[in-house]
């Protein structure tokens, strides 16, 4: 019986292939495929779109096609119960270009609705840091009701201090 159970294990030994080659040249055979395909890749300039900075003659055209108007500086009077008595606000819009004419003459209304909203404000919000950003957002979308959809970009908060 023994004879016979060592005869199994030369012939089980045998018929099994060797995995370690097989992966080994596997593995190496894939590689070279990866690297030759991004060789090409690089070679043939399939990655030049993904990879392309723009021209320095390029950079910054988004910026050409707006402008500021700034607006008035205002002072509020927060009111006798508020420990601060003042509030300093000062502003820019940014408009599309061709647009900053027709958004100063129509600034008298801007200031009356900045002037309304900030007066109706309570001390507690303006004090809190993270407000501005709601606040902005509150100025901003008044301003377009005011002056219509399209005209005003975006409110550029330059000062806002309490004294």
């Amino acid at each position: 019986m023994a004879e016979s159970e060592e005869e199994e294990a030369q012939t089980d030994a045998e018929s099994k292939p060797k995995k370690g080659r097989k992966g080994l040249f596997l593995t190496a055979g894939l590689s070279l495929v990866a690297a030759g395909a991004g060789y090409g890749a690089v070679t043939f300039g399939v990655l030049d779109s993904l990879l392309k900075e723009k021209p320095k003659s390029e950079q910054g055209e988004e910026y050409k096609t707006i402008e500021f108007v700034p607006l008035d500086p205002m002072v509020i009077s927060l009111g006798p119960a508020a420990s601060s008595s003042h509030l300093r606000f000062v502003a820019q819009l940014e408009v599309t270009k061709g647009n900053a004419k027709a958004v100063a003459a129509l600034q008298p209304r801007v200031m009356d609705t900045l002037n309304t909203y900030l007066r109706a404000v309570t001390e507690e919000e303006l004090r809190e840091p993270a407000s501005i950003m709601k606040l902005r957002a509150q100025m901003l979308r008044r301003i377009q009701v005011v002056l219509g959809e399209g005209l005003v970009n975006d409110l550029l908060v330059i000062e806002f201090v309490l004294n």
